[in-house]
C-alpha cells in the first residue's frame, strides 16, 4: 500500500505515524510546503521520502491535513491526480464549503470528508505522535457519496485505532464545531489577550498564573495560521455562538452589578451539569 500525506503537521503527521503501527509493509510518502516539515517529517520516521507528483498515480491512500482556506483547491487538484482506486481523505475542521465546492467533481466517490476530534496546542511534525487518535471521535460527513469499498480501507483505519464513527451531514458539523470546539478556543485566545493587556510585567503572569488559567488559556498556544482560517470558513457559525456567549457573559455581569447572587448561584449550578456530560464521556 502507498500512502501519502500531504500536510505533515501535528494532524497529519500523526495519522501517518499511527497507520504505519498497522500497515507497516506500506510506503509513506508526504507533501509539505514548509521544507523543514519534510526533512523533519523523514527525520522522525513519519514519512520515508517525499511524494512526486507521479507517486499520486500509484497511490492507494492520499491524507490532506492542510488550512482549511487552502484545502479545496488543493484537493481538486490531488483528486485530478490520483488513479481511480485511490481514496482522499480530508482531515480539516470545517466542512460544509468543502463538501460543496466538490459535490460535482467526477472523482467526489474517491473523497471521503472526515474530521477526528483530537489534538493538542502544538504544530508541526516535532508534534505528532503515534496514539494521537486511539479511542477518539472520528466525524464522517457524506459517507454516502464515497464508493463502498474505499468507504472499507477508511474504516478499517479508523477501527484499527479503536476509533468511535460518528456520521453528520457537512452543516450539521460545523455548527457543532463552532460551539464546542471553535468558541473555545476564541475564549482562550481572548482570555489571553486580556491578561496581557492588563498585566505590563510579564513577570505577574508567570508568577501568579495558576493551574486554571494555565488550563483555560492552553488552546491560546494554537498556530493562528490554522485558525484564522478555521474561523474565516466557519464564519457564520462562529459569529452565531459568539453572540451567545457574549449573552451569557452579559449575564453574569448583569448578575454580579445588580448583586443577585441567587440568580449566579443558580446559573453556575446548571452550568455544573457539564461535569455528568463530561465524566460520562471519560
Amino acid at each position: 500500500m502507498k500512502v501519502i500525506g500531504v500536510g505533515l503537521g501535528l494532524i497529519g503527521g500523526s495519522m501517518l505515524l499511527s497507520l504505519r503501527r498497522f500497515y507497516p509493509e506500506a510506503e509513506f510518502l508526504g507533501v509539505d510546503n514548509n521544507e523543514n516539515h519534510l526533512k523533519e517529517a523523514i527525520n522522525l520516521n513519519i514519512i520515508d521520502k517525499s511524494a512526486q507528483d507521479n507517486d499520486f498515480v500509484q497511490a492507494d491512500l492520499a491524507i490532506v491535513s492542510i488550512p482549511v482556506d487552502i484545502s479545496e483547491g488543493i484537493l481538486n487538484e490531488i483528486l485530478n491526480k490520483v488513479n481511480g482506486n485511490c481514496l482522499v481523505i480530508d482531515m480539516g475542521s470545517t466542512k460544509r464549503s468543502l463538501c460543496e465546492s466538490l459535490a460535482i467533481h467526477p472523482k467526489r466517490h474517491q473523497f471521503l470528508a472526515a474530521h477526528p476530534i483530537a489534538g493538542t496546542e502544538f504544530s508541526g511534525p516535532k508534534a505528532a505522535f503515534s496514539s494521537l487518535f486511539d479511542e477518539k471521535t472520528m466525524i464522517l460527513c457524506e459517507i454516502e457519496k464515497t464508493d463502498p469499498k474505499l468507504q472499507t480501507l477508511a474504516l478499517e483505519c479508523f477501527q484499527k485505532m479503536k476509533m468511535n464513527i460518528r456520521f453528520m451531514n457537512p452543516s450539521a458539523h460545523d455548527v457543532h464545531m463552532a460551539y464546542v470546539s471553535h468558541l473555545s478556543h476564541i475564549s482562550s485566545f481572548m482570555l489571553g489577550k486580556s491578561v496581557i493587556d492588563k498585566e505590563d510585567d510579564e513577570r505577574n503572569i508567570f508568577d501568579l498564573a495558576g493551574s486554571g488559567f494555565e488550563s483555560t488559556v492552553r488552546l491560546a498556544k494554537s498556530n493562528p495560521k490554522t485558525w484564522v482560517p478555521i474561523f474565516k470558513q466557519n464564519k457564520t457559525f462562529v459569529v452565531e455562538a459568539l453572540s451567545k456567549y457574549i449573552s451569557n457573559l452579559e449575564m453574569f455581569k448583569n448578575q454580579l452589578e445588580t448583586e443577585d447572587f441567587d440568580s449566579l448561584f443558580s446559573t453556575l449550578t446548571k452550568t455544573n451539569k457539564l461535569k455528568e456530560i463530561l465524566d460520562g464521556i471519560k
